[in-house]
């Protein structure tokens, strides 16, 4: 049976983050633990909103993305389509700016090998003319 409570030192170590990544979503209002004096006590829901948040955060969304999704959730309903559609908006538009930097990677690479070519051209040709000097 799985705890019904974390602390911020076991969410750490589960999911090999800094305690300081952890406080810093709690400071962006996307992870709301319960306080005992001075100490953090996170719930199911929370692991789930940090298993989601740095999910989001593996696909490049940034946190205001992450929070927009997460906030589009409603934990009493069993269907949670505008969420579903919101996200999988945010990945097309992930995915396009990938390609879109991959195609620029292409063209720098291109540009970078001619630059070489030119390069060892002028290189191989000065050689030569030092040579026959």
């Amino acid at each position: 049976m799985s705890p019904t409570t974390f602390t911020i030192s076991e969410l750490s170590k589960e999911f090999v983050i800094t305690t300081r990544s952890i406080r810093f979503y709690e400071d962006q209002g996307l992870l709301s633990p319960k306080r005992e004096g001075q100490k953090r006590i996170y719930s199911n829901h929370d692991r789930t909103w940090l298993k989601l948040i740095l999910r989001g955060k593996r696909l490049g969304l940034t946190l205001a993305e992450i929070s927009q999704i997460l906030d589009l959730y409603d934990s009493s309903s069993t269907n949670n389509d505008q969420q579903l559609i919101v996200f999988i908006e945010k990945i097309k538009t992930r995915k396009m700016a990938l390609q879109q930097q991959m195609e620029d990677i292409k063209a720098l690479e291109d540009e970078l090998n001619a630059a070489q070519v030119r390069c060892t051209n002028a290189l191989s040709s000065n050689q030569s003319l030092e040579t026959h000097a």
